[in-house]
């Protein structure tokens, strides 16, 4: 094991990319989102919806970003609750707070100010009720209700970390030891070949969260991302080699002292490709996406991390999602759908969707909302609420990006 510290002179680290944003309306409208303005030839912007139920499904949507600016929900596996489900997370920007974190009163719908702006890669602590991100290059950690803010430790130039163990005593994340940089400011099909041919060399660290100190424990010339800790068991950690799912076996498990690695899906035909993995709220699981071939066959796949065995569920054309969840018992996933343009070329797959395992090894698919006016360079990313009831994602069909929830009930 090797302090960070220690290397920060001769490393360039690199913050997980996460999907990225797309604010549709322009920044001097941003003003207007919560009463409507006019545009220069005196058309009306219309302020996003606040609640309506979907004509197409019957399913109850409700917008939760009550702010001015645009709002984006967590990553689609970062925790973004309380252990109760009484406190939300999420991110919102306005022209004079880039980049800050809010937290929402899920029974009142008061939102507040949680941090500065700058804040990135936060996960919500089911134990102490605190959200753990980034900011200027350091970790931070800010209560829910009492908003008391500790910085815990200091990461390298561009270092990060934003994924917390079962038992809340340590962070674990990224960084680049070596090699050229690579501009990562346009568009991801500009830059995602690079980084993958650069084989720059990488490592996964961890940081204990009561002493700040950082250790390296896995090094890998190539790409690293995805890291995930298992969500029952605090020394196991998810993470995949990063790059084009095609070329690569991506998932991967290791223990937190370096020890366990192990392929946790290996490819077995050409153009195969599996990834967006994330954990069983049992930690037994990890599901991921499945095309075997790319774009031709599709499914929901999960391996059981003790046995190795799999678990495949088909899933149709339409119905293939850019991210898959599971709800907190594990009964029912959802999908935040795609876009023709995407790896399955969906006709009809611009919806919010909840899959129901059946008997038979299918999954029952029900659409929740409709997502025809959504762009999805800005991906849905769902995830559902502690309590199963509500599944949250991002949307921008009504303008500016903005968090909403439906109602798995009608």
């Amino acid at each position: 094991m090797m302090q960070i510290s220690k290397l920060t002179n001769r490393i360039g680290t690199q913050r997980k990319a996460h999907t990225p944003r797309v604010v549709m309306a322009a920044a001097a409208s941003l003003g207007c989102l919560v009463a409507g303005c006019r545009t220069p030839q005196g058309t009306a912007t219309p302020a996003p919806r606040d609640e309506w139920v979907d004509p197409a499904t019957g399913h109850r949507v409700v917008r939760l970003s009550r702010v001015p600016g645009w709002s984006e929900s967590l990553y689609f596996h970062q925790n973004a609750f309380s252990r109760k489900g009484d406190k939300m997370v999420f991110e919102n920007s306005v022209p004079s707070a880039k980049n800050r974190l809010v937290v929402l009163n899920w029974a009142t719908r008061k939102i507040e100010p949680l941090t500065k702006p700058g804040s990135g890669g936060a996960v919500v602590g089911r134990r102490s009720r605190r959200v753990y991100y980034q900011r200027g290059g350091a970790l931070y950690a800010t209560h829910l209700d009492t908003h008391e803010t500790k910085m815990l430790a200091q990461f390298p130039p561009r270092g990060g970390a934003a994924t917390l163990n079962a038992d809340e005593t340590l962070m674990a994340g990224t960084f680049v030891a070596g090699g050229p940089a690579i501009d990562r400011s346009g568009p991801k099909s500009s830059w995602f070949e690079k980084i993958y041919e650069a084989r720059r060399p990488q490592c996964l660290f961890t940081v204990d969260l009561a002493t700040g100190q950082t250790n390296i424990f896995y090094r890998y010339e190539g790409w690293l991302g995805h890291v995930q800790f298992s969500p029952t068991d605090p020394g196991l950690l998810m993470f995949c080699h990063e790059g084009p799912w095609h070329k690569l076996d991506r998932i991967w498990n290791i223990r937190a002292d370096g020890s366990g690695l192990r392929l946790m899906h290996q490819r077995t035909i050409p153009m195969e490709i599996a990834g967006h993995e994330f954990w069983g709220p049992d930690g037994r699981t990890i599901w991921f996406d499945l095309q075997v071939p790319r774009s031709q066959r599709f499914f929901l796949a999960g391996v059981d991390v003790a046995t190795g065995r799999e678990t495949r569920y088909p899933i149709q054309r339409d119905q293939w999602s850019v991210h898959y969840n599971i709800s907190p018992d594990g009964k029912r996933f959802a999908g935040d759908g795609g876009a023709p343009n995407m790896v399955a070329h969906a006709t009809n797959g611009k919806w919010i969707w909840l899959f129901s395992p059946q008997p038979d090894g299918t999954l029952r698919a029900e659409k929740l909302v409709n997502m025809s006016k959504h762009d999805y360079l800005l991906e849905p990313n769902v995830n559902f609420t502690p309590d199963g009831k509500w599944i949250v994602f991002r949307g921008n069909f009504d303008g500016s990006a903005q968090v909403y929830a439906v109602k798995v009930a009608k």
